[in-house]
């Protein structure tokens, strides 16, 4: 029996536009149709990548602290006695 593939569709939606000015494809003055524009966050989706992207800071803040601590624990009660 063969796999099937999850195909995936172009839907037409832009996520970065490639049109940079120096590039050999740029074309000036191109109008962005509907599908192009970028959507804004509300104030609730705003809030929720805030505080995402903080708890992500902070977890890696408190594993970097901790692996320190450890290590000073480690010098200073077996290596260094």
């Amino acid at each position: 029996m063969p796999k099937q593939r999850n195909l995936i569709e172009d839907d037409g939606r832009t996520v970065a536009s490639m049109n940079v000015e120096g590039m050999p494809w740029y074309v000036p003055n191109q109008i962005q149709d509907e599908r192009s524009r970028v959507t804004l966050m509300d104030k609730r989706q705003a809030r929720q990548a805030i505080f995402g992207a903080l708890g992500a800071g902070l977890t890696v803040v408190g594993v970097i602290s901790l692996g320190i601590v450890l290590f000073v624990l480690f010098c200073t009660k077996v290596w260094f006695s």
